[in-house]
Parts: structure tokens; C-alpha cells; sequence
């Protein structure tokens, strides 16, 4: 199993930018495809972005999309996710997964952190 540690998240008014960061350990990320989610209160958990372990470019979800860049460090075994101008919507718990390269489902998971966008 990979151990995964997000941080980054924080308090950001409307328009703001911030870069979450999600650590792992345990097992290399080379080997893994790695991807971000979020969930609001009262709200499903919605995917955001991925990463192939085979390090194809980023994909993102529509609602993300032209604002938020995922990046993949391989040396330092994390990822990023660059959030620019945020809004209130985007208010969320964000977190990261990992899953075998190939598999279907993502089955690592982050505590999570908080993200917070006030207008």
C-alpha cells in the first residue's frame, strides 16, 4: 500500500490561487496512476484531475478545466495540484488516490485538506 499526506490547503479569497501537495510513501508513485478529488458538504465526491503512471498528460474534469494543473514529481514521489482562479464553488475537502497502474478503482487514499474560497 502507498501512504498518501495531502497539504496546501488553506483559507483563499474568490479569485486567489493555491497548490496542494500530496505526499507519498511506502511505494514508489512511477508504478501507480494518481488522481485528485474533492468533496463538498452535502455533495458527492467529484474527481478533478488524473495522472497515468505511464506519465501521459493530465486529464481534468470539465468543472476544473483551464484553471487547475496536476503535476507529477516522480523524484520527490508527489504530486501537485495547482489551483488558479478559485471560486466559492470550489470550496471542498480535497484529496488524493492512488491506484496500481491499470487498475480500475483507486484504492489509496489521503486524510484530505481543507480548501476554503471566500468572496
Amino acid at each position: 500500500q502507498v501512504q498518501l499526506v495531502e497539504s496546501g490547503g488553506g483559507l483563499v479569497q474568490a479569485g486567489g490561487s493555491l497548490r496542494l501537495a500530496c505526499a507519498a510513501s511506502g511505494r514508489t508513485i512511477s508504478n501507480y496512476d494518481m488522481g485528485w478529488f474533492r468533496q463538498a458538504p452535502g455533495k458527492e465526491r467529484e474527481f478533478l484531475a488524473g495522472i497515468s503512471y505511464s506519465a501521459g498528460a493530465p486529464y481534468y474534469a470539465d468543472s476544473v478545466k483551464g484553471r487547475f494543473l496536476m503535476s507529477k514529481a516522480n523524484a520527490k514521489n508527489t504530486v501537485y495540484l495547482q489551483m488558479n482562479s478559485l471560486k466559492p464553488e470550489d470550496t471542498a475537502v480535497y484529496c488524493c488516490a492512488a491506484r496500481m497502474g491499470g487498475a480500475l478503482e483507486y484504492n489509496n487514499w489521503g486524510q484530505g485538506t481543507q480548501v476554503t474560497v471566500f468572496s
